[in-house]
């Protein structure tokens, strides 16, 4: 038994080490950036009504979910899974990283401002890093699903534009939900002097962001698809993929 968990963890690893060699660094730097920002820009509410709320984490958001459907259409839901609890795993060593420095005290100046947008919320960083990791996990899964599903044009515009927009819609609206009932039904009671939001206001401003944020995947989506027509074109990641279908 040891043995098989043993080859079955080599195995994996040996994949995910062919996946980062084989995805172009560019579209990996730009989803790594694209978390980190949102977990930095999110400290700043852009608008705040009865049945919405927007932060600044929405003026990125839609570079994260279009990586993860390039890399879904491209390598396939696994390796964009895979891909998402990387940046998730080095957004939280920022994070870390974020937090010492808002704890070293300095003789140079006054940083409150620095220390309060640096240093964080605990519980914050928690509903983000669930919330996303679950939505990424759903958005992957559902735009492979979709894809599938057509069969004698599956390359197409036509397919490429179904299977983003759906699983964006569906995957935007399960992060926003996870992430305000975690932090807004759950801990700000606790730690924000009983303020708290209500399920259906948390229902509500998910519903409306996510239909924002499908706003923005509809006039970036072309860049998306130009990308893995690219890819298919050129062959990218040829070793990954050969690597994929030998082992299943």
């Amino acid at each position: 038994m040891l043995q098989k968990i043993k080859t079955a963890l080599k195995r994996e690893w040996t994949e995910f080490s062919i996946l980062l060699r084989s995805i172009p660094a560019m579209v990996v730097s730009l989803f790594v950036v694209s978390v980190i920002s949102m977990n930095l820009l999110a400290n700043k509410t852009l608008l705040q009504l009865d049945w919405i709320a927007l932060d600044g984490g929405i003026l990125i958001s839609w570079l994260s979910f279009m990586c993860m459907d390039v890399i879904t259409k491209h390598f396939g839901p696994k390796a964009s899974n895979s891909i998402t609890i990387l940046a998730v795993l080095i957004n939280l060593l920022t994070c870390i990283i974020f937090f010492v420095a808002s704890i070293i005290p300095s003789n140079v100046g006054e940083y409150l401002a620095f220390d309060g947008i640096f240093g964080g919320t605990w519980f914050i960083l928690l509903g983000s890093t669930v919330a996303f990791v679950a939505s990424g996990i759903i958005n992957n899964t559902l735009n492979w699903a979709i894809g599938s599903c057509f069969k004698k044009n599956p390359d197409g515009k036509v397919a490429y534009v179904v299977r983003v927009y759906v699983s964006t819609f569906i995957g935007q609206f399960l992060d926003n939900l996870i992430f305000s009932v975690i932090v807004f039904v759950i801990f700000a009671p606790i730690f924000w002097n009983g303020f708290c939001w209500t399920i259906l206001q948390c229902t509500t401003c998910a519903l409306t962001g996510a239909v924002v944020e499908l706003l923005l995947e509809v006039v970036f989506s072309p860049i998306g698809y130009r990308i893995t027509k690219r890819w298919q074109k050129e062959n990218v990641g040829k070793e990954y993929l050969e690597f994929i279908k030998k082992e299943n």
